[in-house]
């Protein structure tokens, strides 16, 4: 079942992404009086489709893209039997080179459009909870294997990444400081300044969700929220709503600090102290062999929550998306100096991952929104066989007054068509070797 889910979340998300890319084209060619032979979302064989006008719309059996057969356009189809005949009117080559340029930055415009309107509405509905640099500097962090890695402890306290002060918990581990050349954190320990460097290459460990999380959190003091009946902390009469405040005389602040302590004791007897009703209570339990006593612990910091108005929502909307666009160029250019590993690089298989298997519409738009904002990027790469190919040869003919002959064009799509199958093949092999690694 959850395999159906993720599975069914990607194909949703895919099909209303590449149905608005190709609307695009397809929109941009009829305003300029092209014909539009085909328009499809999916590649065949065709499931089911019907002809409206000039133009036949089909769902395709392979939904990992779609396409626009416009007359007259080299593309995909390589229908050199029509590239052959005489162009009429209606066709891409009959049409001036700034009309051809509109038309194929169509897709690309409009998935810019939605990943924007995706975003602004994601500001505007759910604004933004984050725990704040004052509180991380205030109470400090807890850092877990990958924060170890790089000589981050726990209580740590975060002042700023390159010398530059951050809003959240969250930047710490987002693509401007992972991406960073020659990045730091400066942090204070024990009433000391230092920095730590932030490793080139850094951002490979966070090749999935779960190292995400194996990096750093906030310290944080808490109570008991729920006690498990098959723990020994009930047996020890412990209660929702108690305080733990030491461990065999040891001082307990935070969460952390009780989970390093219980950690010393597995498969002992222990002395807690609690408050319960501003009453010290001090009881004996055996400490599991796992390391618990079987609680659930409640946060006790309020997380900073901000909304916004509409008007607000739209400029920080829009600059979300284009981060997006800015952080994936950044990460790109820096796979080809070999600082990020081209293992980052993530199929069908890695996308459904990536969605989840809970059916949550606020995470679902929110990758969609990142997807949309991910494809017209990738489309604008000057790639034959890619919309930013077309746009590559368009700016030349314009330029130079020449256009590219057919013949080049042809050869030229042949060629992108077998560059992108070879990255279809290298992305989908990294799922299968993932799955396999766990990685």
């Amino acid at each position: 079942m959850d395999t159906l889910i993720m599975v069914a979340q990607l194909l949703l998300g895919l099909s209303i992404l590449v149905g608005l890319h190709e609307l695009g084209h397809l929109l941009a060619a009829k305003m300029f009086g092209m014909r539009v032979e085909k328009f499809s979302i999916g590649f065949p064989p065709k499931i089911i489709g019907f002809q409206w006008k000039e133009t036949e719309y089909s769902i395709g059996a392979i939904p990992l893209g779609g396409f626009v057969k416009i007359s007259g356009m080299v593309d995909e189809s390589l229908d050199a039997e029509q590239m052959s005949a005489e162009p009429q009117p209606w066709e891409f080559r009959s049409k001036p080179a700034w009309q051809r340029l509109i038309v194929m930055l169509g897709g690309i415009f409009v998935n810019v459009i939605t990943g924007i309107i995706i975003f602004v509405f994601l500001v505007y509905s759910k604004g933004e909870t984050y725990f704040s640099r004052d509180q991380v500097i205030e109470h400090g962090i807890v850092a877990y294997d990958i924060g170890q890695q790089i000589g981050l402890q726990d209580g740590d306290k975060i002042l700023d990444i390159n010398g530059v002060p951050y809003e959240s918990l969250n930047d710490l581990s987002g693509g401007n400081a992972l991406l960073s050349s020659d990045g730091y954190y400066t942090i204070e320990r024990d009433g000391e300044r230092m920095k730590i460097t932030i490793p080139r290459g850094f951002i490979n460990s966070f090749s999935n969700e779960e190292n995400m999380s194996n990096f750093i959190s906030i310290r944080f003091p808490f109570t008991i929220s729920e006690v498990n009946p098959k723990g020994t902390a009930v047996k020890a009469g412990i209660q929702k709503g108690d305080k733990i405040v030491a461990v065999n005389d040891q001082p307990i602040e935070y969460f952390n600090e009780l989970q390093s302590a219980l950690g010393e004791y597995k498969g002992e007897t222990i002395e807690l102290t609690l408050v319960r009703d501003q009453q010290e209570i001090i009881t004996s339990l055996d400490v599991m062999e796992d390391g618990t006593i079987g609680i659930a612990a409640e946060n006790l910091i309020e997380p900073v929550r901000k909304k916004y108005t509409f008007a607000q929502s739209i400029p920080l909307g829009a600059e979300r998306a284009f981060s997006v666009v800015i952080i994936n160029a950044r990460a790109m250019g820096k796979m080809f100096t070999g600082e990020v590993s081209t293992k980052n690089v993530s199929g069908p298989i890695g996308m459904a991952k990536i969605y989840g298997s809970t059916w949550d519409w606020l995470k679902f738009w929110s990758i969609t929104g990142l997807i949309s904002m991910i494809l017209a990027f990738m489309n604008l790469l000057p790639i034959p066989a890619l919309d930013g190919g077309h746009v590559m040869f368009l700016l030349y003919e314009m330029v130079s007054g020449r256009s590219p002959s057919d013949r080049f064009l042809e050869n030229a799509q042949k060629i992108g068509m077998v560059l992108l199958l070879a990255i279809m093949v290298f992305a989908i092999g990294n799922d299968i070797l993932k799955l396999f690694t766990g990685s």
